[in-house]
């Protein structure tokens, strides 16, 4: 290394505070790690003395790639960020290029897209919850969240045509309207929910191993979580009752009955906790939305964006010019720039495109909470122990295609 290079690439920690301590590289390829992130951390014996931990191996260019395709292009990249809850991705971002367009969607459209981002959470808390589980050696409680985690996985398949990344989201709408009984195998996935996850509650919520090893762990307070920019489950364990769905309202939100559950100590025993109230919570949003329901239109009636039905494309020369040039050119979106955030399962994840009124975003940078929650991860690790950092990193619930940058 040529130290008299201006910024000489060197390693987060060149020498050990002590010469007792040891300093470990924790990924980026161990399984715990989710495949993506790299934790340097410095021992003395058992103790998490400091770390240093490196996200970004993907190196994808998710926000680079985007300028050079259509605002409808995008959509399959979008669901690339949070892969377990792909739609939430999907919706957020139509929606903040809805609103540079200044497009209203359907009432239809509005509450489908609302009970499909409940779905989603529920998705996610679900795979976040059992991946900790596992690594803690509850195995039991891993296998019965992931058989109801498959089934809404299956149930998404019949819907969106796809599996994990789904491309559903639509500007102006959505891809298809829901198959005949898909909401009658949605409430039977939803009570079957209710007796496996009344089994997980009972292994695990009251077991000594569990709480010693979750209760007082990677302890957060809710001034540090928030000066750090900290938002959903993590943040709320301080006991911050900070949710955009209530405190920003968008979708059906303000329409709905729900409560935002919050953690006492923010250790990640909370995160668990408040994970699994959500759960809850989301349930009861997706039985109401379910009543709102309505027939309708699940697309806008607006030739800047929606396709026009194929009988007319091959009908008449005015449709297929406007079927074409969708296809080719993009939706044209008027020049302006704007910041879109919904409440992801992991917080806050917002848009901010920039449009300088053609069919190709001229900016499009992505406030990804895992990103910012690995930024501060080190407050959850430092000072505790090596076999914590595992269990504590589950429950951060780093998703590696949020971190690309």
């Amino acid at each position: 290394m040529d130290l008299n290079l201006p910024n000489p690439v060197r390693p987060a920690f060149s020498e050990p505070l002590s010469e007792d301590h040891v300093i470990v590289n924790i990924g980026p390829s161990h399984p715990a790690t989710h495949g993506t992130v790299q934790i340097i951390a410095e021992l003395d014996g058992e103790r998490v003395v400091r770390t240093d931990i490196h996200p970004g191996y993907l190196h994808r260019g998710f926000e680079k790639e985007c300028e050079d395709h259509t605002w409808h292009n995008l959509i399959p990249y979008v669901d690339r960020l949070n892969y377990v809850s792909a739609l939430i991705n999907d919706f957020a971002y139509c929606d903040a290029v809805e609103r540079l367009m200044g497009i209203e969607i359907t009432p239809r459209t509005k509450y489908l897209r609302t009970l499909l981002a409940e779905y989603s959470r529920i998705v996610d808390h679900m795979t976040c919850t059992a991946a900790a589980l596992m690594e803690l050696g509850a195995m039991t409680a891993f296998l019965y969240l992931v058989t109801i985690r498959d089934a809404m996985y299956e149930h998404l398949a019949d819907l969106t045509g796809a599996r994990v990344t789904y491309s559903y989201g639509r500007i102006g709408g959505l891809a298809r309207d829901l198959p005949d009984g898909w909401l009658k195998r949605l409430e039977e996935i939803l009570v079957q929910s209710d007796d496996f996850l009344g089994r997980v509650h009972g292994l695990v919520d009251r077991n000594r191993i569990f709480i010693d090893r979750m209760r007082n762990v990677g302890v957060l307070s809710s001034a540090t979580a928030v000066n750090w920019g900290f938002t959903g489950p993590v943040l709320r364990s301080t006991g911050v009752a900070r949710d955009l769905r209530k405190d920003t309202p968008y979708l059906a939100y303000a329409e709905l009955d729900f409560e935002v559950p919050v953690g006492i100590k923010g250790d990640n025993y909370d995160r668990y906790f408040v994970r699994m109230r959500e759960i809850d919570e989301s349930k009861h949003m997706i039985r109401q939305l379910v009543d709102m329901l309505e027939p309708g239109p699940i697309n806008v009636d607006d030739r800047r964006c929606t396709l026009p039905d194929k009988q007319y494309v091959y009908t008449e020369i005015e449709s297929l010019i406007n079927h074409f040039k969708l296809i080719m050119e993009g939706p044209q979106v008027p020049a302006g720039d704007i910041y879109v955030a919904h409440e992801a399962a992991n917080g806050e994840l917002g848009f901010y495109l920039v449009s300088t009124g053609s069919g190709t975003p001229y900016k499009v940078h992505v406030r990804a909470p895992s990103f910012v929650h690995l930024g501060g991860a080190h407050l959850m690790l430092d000072g505790g122990q090596l076999a914590d950092i595992i269990p504590t990193f589950g429950q951060i619930n780093m998703i590696g295609g949020e971190c690309d940058r």
